[in-house]
Parts: structure tokens; sequence; C-alpha cells
């Protein structure tokens, strides 16, 4: 699949994620809130670090279906303080809330880890 493919998608409420057990070597699927900017999917987590968090630690190859469409891609945590994460909270927000100032968004991720995943390009 290719970014326009995303694109398709992206007004989609859930994506269901695929990640590889770190210990188990297993998949391990969870169904989450996603949102799209420029190509770019990012994903958050508000609290301690999951299992697939850490799965994506250990392996950022990704697997995730959209509305019956499937997708592949590497996946990583983002520092909270840089551009690329103020893109996705911004996006992310934006999308299941709307329009907010800086000082709500930064508010509402104060305790959340974001995740930005790079479509991997179709061959």
């Amino acid at each position: 699949m290719n970014h326009e493919s995303l694109t398709e998608v992206a007004d989609k409420q859930l994506i269901h994620l695929t990640t590889i057990g770190r210990k188990t070597t297993t998949p391990h699927e969870v169904e989450l809130w996603f949102a799209v900017n420029q190509g770019r999917l990012y994903l958050s987590h508000e609290g301690e670090e999951t299992d697939w968090m850490k799965n994506i630690r250990k392996s950022g190859d990704v697997t995730f279906e959209i509305a019956g469409k499937h997708f592949t891609g590497t996946a990583c945590l983002l520092e909270n303080d840089g551009k690329e994460a103020w893109e996705g909270k911004v996006a992310l927000y934006d999308k299941y809330y709307g329009k907010a100032p800086k000082e709500t968004i930064e508010d509402w991720f104060s305790l959340s880890k974001l995740l930005l995943i790079e479509l991997h390009h179709a061959k």
C-alpha cells in the first residue's frame, strides 16, 4: 500500500496495529486511535509503556489494518518535545476533538507517549 491509500482511510476512527512480541515472537494486536499527517501515521498512549510499545522498542516493524486496508511500516517512539511529536499531537487532537490552542494540546498530551509509523513503500 502507498501513501495515497493511507490518505483514503485517514478519516476512519480506529487502527488495528500488530507488533511482534519481544519475548514470544508471536503477533500482538491492539486497537487504537490514530491520525495521518503528510503520509505519516501517529499514535499516542497515556500512562505506562504497554507491551505493544515495548515490542516496538525491540523491533519497529509493524503491520496494521484500517478499514480493511492492510499496510506495513516502521514504528518508533518520539521524544515529546520535538517538532515531529508536536505535529503528531496536533494531528491527533484535531482529528478527535477539533482545533485547540497550544496550551490545551500540550496539557492533553502531558502524560502521553507519541509514536510515529512511517509507511513502507509498495514494491
